[in-house]
């Protein structure tokens, strides 16, 4: 059996003028997936209306409370001792998000009480999966 934890949390979309719009976001991870957590934005705020979900690596979450961490499509670092941005880059531009860091050490460390960091076992089909791919037999 699968455990998924939520958390409800509000973020600040900082724009290109420095203004700051309060947004809902919720905070997930689930052990199905245990490398990763997931930030889910409601409809409304949104540019094509419907539910967007950033999905990036438990690690880096970690990393960029301590110090900037990412290159891809999310990067994570501090912003002073209180606050932590998120940025996520896609095609369509960039969307700088700022959190309470509370509020992602407080997730973070529920996750770690679900699976530990270093914990994290690659399933079978993850495993099937790589060595189909790079020619083997499953």
């Amino acid at each position: 059996m699968y455990v998924t934890l939520e958390q409800p949390t509000g973020a600040r979309l900082v724009t290109a003028t420095d203004q700051e719009i309060a947004i809902p976001a919720t905070l997930r991870y689930t052990s199905e997936d245990p490398l990763a957590v997931h930030i889910d934005f409601p409809p409304h705020v949104t540019l094509d209306g419907e539910v967007t979900t950033w999905t990036f690596a438990r690690v880096l979450l970690g990393e960029g409370l301590r110090a900037p961490a990412g290159i891809g499509s999310v990067r994570v670092r501090p912003c002073g001792d209180s606050h932590t941005y998120v940025e996520f880059h896609a095609p369509q531009g960039m969307a700088r998000l700022r959190f309470a860091s509370a509020d992602l050490l407080r997730f973070l460390a529920r996750t770690y009480t679900v699976i530990a960091p270093g914990e994290e076992a690659v399933g079978a089909e993850l495993d099937h999966g790589l060595v189909a791919l790079f020619g083997g037999r499953v």
